[in-house]
């Protein structure tokens, strides 16, 4: 067989080692061939493509970021290019298509999926957003940067009487946030499931200092955003992709809570250093099963599928269930951490 892959979406530790396990089973157990489409779906509609052979993958499986790179492509230019798109794999003879992405490739996946193409996807995120799989590859990276970051931050918040504002990724959902929060016993934490009142904030934070705490660390997601009407907001609108663009919750929190407790506040935001560098042994083991078994699908002709971890079983799922909605943080597990507001 001739297998296609390719990354599309934002970057997260581990795609190279979904990339690594799909050749290396391919090739060595099944005597396949695979070509890696460049910087994402870009690249399948351009017939933008590389050879991956064994030496390809050699010494990329701690490495961070893609080997084949990413972009983002606007819905329009993916459903007007879907004829195109399939014109490409005829002409190279892939016999099946594994695309690596979090929710928005997922859903490209399922467009190609549904006009004929045999497609069968691995879910990546840092944001653990995806719904039929209990976990994504890049979220236990991203958890442990954050964590990291927070430990190294309450050591200078104590040292300057500081309330230190950390503003982690998570556009729609919390996990990371609450994940990092919980682990480096963070003092308040805010999601975006979840709208904030910014007098509960304050008195949170400022009965630390009334009790002698000489700091406070707030852990917020980017996408968390205010009780309505409770304090002045600002948004940022939407990309040319219709993502939301952020305005900085972080930096606005900080300037509230400063004019209401009269304590030196600051915004840090960890941006795409939660991306970056070498994947933890848990997303290297969990992208390698991925890729092993995505694999396996192609060749029981398993289309319309996506792997997914269940237990410590992987499976597949019908990729029209895995986007059919975010998982999000549910009620039961702020019940559980008394400062998730």
């Amino acid at each position: 067989m001739r297998i296609g892959v390719l990354t599309s979406g934002g970057d997260c530790p581990g795609l190279n080692a979904v990339i690594r396990s799909v050749v290396h089973r391919a090739v060595v157990d099944h005597g396949d061939e695979v070509v890696g489409f460049r910087d994402g779906w870009r690249g399948l509609l351009e017939g933008d493509h590389r050879p991956l052979g064994l030496e390809d993958v050699a010494g990329i499986l701690a490495t961070g970021g893609t080997i084949l790179g990413s972009s983002r492509v606007q819905p329009a230019q993916l459903r007007d290019g879907v004829e195109r798109a399939k014109e490409h794999v005829a002409a190279l003879g892939i016999d099946a298509v594994i695309p690596i992405g979090g929710e928005g490739t997922l859903k490209a996946a399922r467009l190609l999926s549904d006009a004929g193409l045999p497609v069968v996807g691995v879910p990546k995120t840092i944001d653990n957003d995806i719904t039929s799989t209990d976990v994504t590859f890049g979220f236990d990276t991203a958890v442990g940067v954050a964590t990291d970051a927070l430990d190294r931050l309450k050591t200078t918040a104590e040292s300057h009487q500081r309330v230190l504002i950390v503003e982690v990724m998570g556009r729609h959902t919390g996990w990371i946030a609450l994940n990092s929060g919980m682990a480096a016993g963070a003092h308040a934490i805010v999601v975006p499931e979840r709208p904030f009142d910014i007098e509960e904030l304050a008195e949170v934070v400022g009965k630390r200092f009334a009790d002698g705490k000489r700091f406070a660390i707030v852990v917020v997601a980017e996408g968390a955003k205010p009780r309505e009407g409770t304090m002045a907001f600002e948004t940022g609108g939407t990309d040319v992709y219709g993502h939301e663009r952020f305005a900085g919750v972080a930096r606005q929190l900080a300037g509230e809570l400063e004019r209401r407790l009269g304590k030196e506040a600051r915004p840090v935001i960890l941006g795409h250093v939660q991306r970056g560098g070498t994947p933890s042994a848990y997303d290297r083991v969990l992208a390698t099963r991925f890729g092993w078994h995505a694999v396996e699908a192609v060749h029981r002709k398993e289309f319309g599928m996506m792997t997914a971890l269940r237990g410590n079983e992987i499976t597949l799922v019908p990729l029209a269930d895995a986007v059919a909605q975010l998982k999000t943080v549910p009620e039961d597990r702020y019940s559980e951490v008394e400062c998730v507001l």
